[in-house]
């Protein structure tokens, strides 16, 4: 099997296993495991393979971190994994799988008004009708409360606010990336993120001595921590490089689509006429607003 298409099996795995977390956070989060302490096995799991493959692979094109290259990467720690990966795992515990999925995918919308905001560039009538278009499914799909509990409305803020974060991470890690093997850049910036994930996290994962955990939720936080962290991280990683960004992040209009699924087989969930309206506004207004943009989507938090 070729290189390149290796790489298309793997990032088509990698947007699954995102899409996978998506129904096992909720099977096991917030009982028995809350939210924060889940946050910090899955950062945990994540760092410490991260490293220990480091160790044993020691490869040799890393750099030495430069100046204030490590302000960056701790700004990037927060933003990209702390902040993001709290807000995400917070806000899908009270909210359905199916907004989580289609409000992550608003992503790329957030980016590209950003990068028009605060850099400057240039907005083209589709990129604007575009942005229109998403954000007014993001809006109507937030609004649609069919079926949803009273705490789903704070949760669908915090899956909007989790994709600002990676926004904000997504545009201050690109010049680290440009400087550093993405690998080093990623082990940093999970190390830095667990700075904020430790303390926050520790007083949830101490109650599982209290509360215990039967052998189908201990297998989905390790399917959470390794498959859905770490190995769609690094088939991700691996992409962008043989395929460039564009192709590899191409592949984020699968995630909504996956969970939809999963969610509807094992959760019991449904689409109203409301959530499919959204959801096709949605898709377009992304289409729309990054097709010319598209080399800025890559890793998804």
């Amino acid at each position: 099997m070729s290189q390149q298409n290796r790489a298309h099996i793997g990032v088509l795995f990698t947007n699954f296993f995102f899409a996978l977390n998506l129904s096992l956070v909720q099977f096991i989060s917030p009982e028995p495991l809350g939210p924060y302490g889940l946050n910090l096995f899955r950062v945990g799991g994540c760092l410490l393979l991260f490293w220990t493959i480091t160790w044993i692979t020691r490869p040799a094109d890393e750099k030495p971190i430069q100046g204030n290259d490590w302000w960056r990467l701790f700004a990037c720690g927060m933003t990209g994994v702390f902040l993001n990966q709290t807000l995400f795992i917070k806000g899908l515990t009270l909210t359905s799988t199916i907004h989580a999925a289609l409000l992550m995918l608003s992503t790329p919308l957030v980016i590209t008004g950003m990068a028009i905001f605060f850099i400057g560039e240039r907005l083209q009538w589709l990129q604007g009708l575009g942005l229109a278009l998403g954000l007014s499914g993001a809006a109507m799909l937030i609004m649609d409360r069919t079926n949803m509990g009273e705490d789903s409305l704070f949760g669908d803020g915090l899956i909007v606010l989790n994709a600002i974060s990676y926004a904000v991470y997504f545009i201050i890690v690109k010049p680290l990336m440009q400087r550093y093997p993405p690998r080093q850049v990623i082990r940093w910036v999970f190390t830095f993120g667990a700075l904020g994930t430790i303390p926050l996290g520790i007083g949830h994962a101490t109650e599982l001595t209290h509360i215990g955990m039967n052998s189908q939720q201990i297998l989905a936080l390790v399917i959470i921590v390794f498959c859905g962290t770490f190995l769609a991280y690094s088939f991700n990683i691996r992409a962008i490089q043989v395929l460039g960004a564009s192709v590899a992040g191409s592949y984020i209009y699968l995630q909504p689509v996956f969970a939809a699924l999963i969610s509807i087989l094992f959760l019991n969930e449904h689409f109203t006429i409301g959530k499919i309206i959204a959801a096709v506004m949605i898709f377009v207004g992304v289409y729309l607003s990054s097709r010319k943009k598209v080399e800025k989507m890559g890793v998804e938090g």
